[in-house]
């Protein structure tokens, strides 16, 4: 077995991922937030893909902290016990964001490069070259 997520467990993944998106999207317009702030905010944590400038760890821990549930979900929990409406907000949107990434198969990465995730290869990277994507 090579570590790769395949077959069912990478739909499931996935689909999961587009439910996070629906589910964060519902939670944003009950709580009446604007959308134009939603559109604005949705890929701001792509902004994370800068750290491949600097190469592929540092880029791949960059990349996995700005989309990891981790941050989002503090946010949300935040901003409903203090109350502070703009991290309430933007650990929504942060949600939303990951899941739509999920979504499309883009997972967390693995230091070997952009295209090697834990949700798969994606991109470029071949199953041909395989001393190359080793997570």
């Amino acid at each position: 077995m090579s570590g790769e997520t395949t077959g069912v467990v990478r739909l499931t993944l996935r689909l999961e991922g587009l439910c996070v998106l629906v589910a964060a999207m519902l939670a944003y317009s009950k709580l009446g937030l604007g959308w134009g702030t939603f559109a604005l905010f949705f890929l701001t944590p792509d902004v994370s893909f800068l750290g491949y400038l600097t190469g592929p760890r540092v880029g791949a821990v960059a990349y996995n902290a700005a989309h990891s549930y981790i941050g989002a979900i503090t946010c949300i929990v935040a901003g409903f016990l203090l109350p502070a409406p703009a991290l309430l907000c933007a650990g929504i949107i942060w949600c939303a964001h990951i899941g739509f990434d999920r979504a499309l198969g883009y997972g967390l990465k693995y230091s070997a490069g952009f295209g090697v995730t834990h949700l798969g290869l994606i991109g470029r990277v071949t199953k041909s070259a395989p001393d190359q994507v080793r997570p």
